[in-house]
């Protein structure tokens, strides 16, 4: 093939991907696929192709991933891959310090490096969960300063490149009444940071997840979506311990329309009956069904 032909060629493929699956607020989050590849004791790149090929036969048209995806070793695989399968990728997920100055430069630096090689696939948006410190220890009250300083830094910079930064938590940021998540809410902007939030996750840290979506509005413009029984991870996305029809129901009303991301992870005693396609496939459904979406 002519070497000048393949960038159009390219374009036009992303082009047509983009016109079969725009408008969808629905994804699936890709963390899953890097516990399935541990569970069969294979690194990553050995079960790729199959991976992505179970979130297209799942029925989704829409995938989060992250930095793992894109190491030097696989980028240019999961890129391939992700073109084969029709997948796109409004949002992708991009983990990092922000809480000193060093750190949170390394961190923009490869949020910007991702973006740009997610941007033909539709993203418009990169996931930043700041990274905890170590033995779980709270950040201090500068070292929050400085964190919330640098995704200001970081929104802006992705903003200026099309991009807009939506901030996830795990339960570290919900530590002493959500401590640094309330601290990143009330001391960033909501012009360059957004909000992802885990509904999971701030059952998992012992607050109420229809609360803290409450109390963020409409800065929340992604959550993902997971469910447990007991704090049990479950193997799909079904009824549990969170009332996601009491989330949709609050959405609906405050006219909220974040992308919804359907996320699996297991526990090792998390029991698990199906395959992993059919469970993606199952939590698919339910998420449609639930907040009125189509994958």
């Amino acid at each position: 093939m002519n070497a000048t032909r393949r960038p159009a060629l390219f374009s036009m493929a992303s082009s047509l991907l983009l016109a079969r699956s725009s408008g969808s607020r629905m994804s699936v989050e890709g963390y899953i696929f890097q516990q399935y590849a541990t569970r069969q004791k294979k690194p990553l790149g050995d079960v790729l192709a199959e991976v992505f090929g179970m979130a297209h036969a799942a029925g989704f048209h829409n995938i989060e991933i992250n930095q793992g995806f894109f190491t030097s070793e696989l980028r240019e695989r999961t890129l391939a891959l992700l073109k084969a399968n029709e997948l796109r990728m409004p949002s992708v997920y991009v983990g990092g310090a922000m809480h000193t100055r060093d750190a949170a430069a390394a961190t923009t630096a490869r949020a910007l490096e991702i973006a740009g090689l997610c941007k033909p696939f539709g993203c418009v948006a990169v996931v930043n969960n700041p990274d905890p410190k170590p033995a779980a220890a709270q950040k201090t009250d500068e070292e929050l300063t400085v964190q919330a300083s640098s995704l200001n830094y970081l929104g802006q910079i992705l903003k200026r490149n099309g991009f807009e930064l939506r901030v996830h938590h795990h339960t570290p940021e919900l530590v002493d009444n959500a401590r640094e998540w309330r601290h990143i809410l009330q001391h960033t902007d909501p012009k360059y940071v957004a909000l992802c939030l885990d509904l999971d996750w701030v059952h998992q840290g012992g607050l109420k997840p229809l609360d803290l979506l409450k109390e963020a509005g409409n800065r929340v413009h992604e959550i993902h979506v997971r469910n447990a029984k007991d704090k049990l991870w479950l193997e799909d996305l079904e009824d549990g311990d969170v009332d996601y029809r009491e989330i949709a129901a609050f959405m609906k009303q405050e006219k909220l329309k974040p992308l919804v991301v359907v996320e699996l992870a297991y526990r090792d005693n998390t029991t698990i009956t199906r395959p992993l396609v059919e469970d993606l496939r199952l939590s698919r459904i339910y998420a449609e069904q639930v907040f009125g979406l189509q994958a």
